[in-house]
């Protein structure tokens, strides 16, 4: 199988997608990235969608171009990077022609991804059957087995509930108190305490519940609503991890490489 020319479609610029692009990326594969027009990243230094409002973001030495229309691809590969395009209903994309698919949205929900969508189509996380969806599924829950290639059936069913780092869990997350816009009091690398204000809602407060590193926080300025996730304390403290590819996301991105490599020969 000649690597160098396949083109692999990722929908979604987070920083799992991210994770998947990056690895995609390094092992020579043509990669295209698909966006909505404001995606709220929270690991946002390390989140290719970014490029969406800077126009090109950079996670760990590979650059993302936000391009306008799918012609312009060609270019930003040869130049070595990662072409990333607003493309909320996946039109565009489907002109390349893509011999792989990854849905790596993470929405929790199939929004409408299918087998025909390309000769190998793989889902990310929950909301996804291999056979009917997608031709194979990637967990992405915390654990035994995370990144695991799952061939029949779906990913193991979302919890609701954080996985756990150094044994915490919801309280690493910041969530919205009520609908509002959100402005931040502090920023991405800054160690916190319990207790410290990191922003508000509409004026109203979030604080830090545990002591660490703030590790991610969406844009401020945008219009949140009431529970969503807004940021990422770690508890371990180590401000190198904001700015570099999490264990989730290599495990994952492993997983996909699997599914390409097995499904595509």
């Amino acid at each position: 199988m000649l690597i160098s020319g396949i083109i692999v479609w990722i929908k979604g610029g987070g920083d799992i997608a991210s994770g998947v692009a990056w690895r995609l990326h390094h092992c020579g594969f043509r990669v295209l990235i698909t966006e909505l027009q404001r995606p709220m990243a929270v690991r946002r230094r390390v989140a290719f969608c970014e490029a969406v409002y800077d126009g090109r973001a950079e996670v760990e030495g590979v650059e993302a171009v936000r391009i306008g229309e799918v012609a312009d691809c060609r270019a930003v590969w040869e130049d070595g990077k990662i072409p990333l395009m607003v493309d909320p209903k996946s039109q565009a994309a489907r002109v390349m022609g893509p011999a792989v698919l990854v849905d790596a949205t993470i929405a929790k929900r199939n929004t409408g991804t299918s087998m025909q969508d390309a000769p190998l189509v793989i889902g990310l996380g929950p909301g996804f059957v291999a056979g009917r969806d997608v031709h194979c599924v990637v967990e992405t829950h915390r654990g035994h087995y995370l990144g695991r290639l799952v061939t029949r059936g779906s990913a193991l069913p979302n919890t609701g509930v954080p996985g756990p780092i150094e044994g915490i869990t919801s309280d690493r997350v910041l969530r919205a108190p009520i609908d509002g816009v959100w402005e931040n009091t502090v920023d991405i690398g800054d160690r916190v305490k319990k207790g410290d204000r990191i922003g508000s809602v509409a004026g109203e407060p979030v604080a830090a519940l545990i002591d660490g590193v703030l590790r991610g926080m969406i844009r401020p300025g945008i219009l949140v609503t009431r529970g969503l996730k807004i940021g990422d304390i770690d508890p371990r403290g180590i401000k190198a991890y904001c700015d570099t590819i999490s264990e989730k996301a290599m495990a994952i991105a492993g997983g996909v490489l699997e599914g390409i490599l097995r499904f595509s020969g």
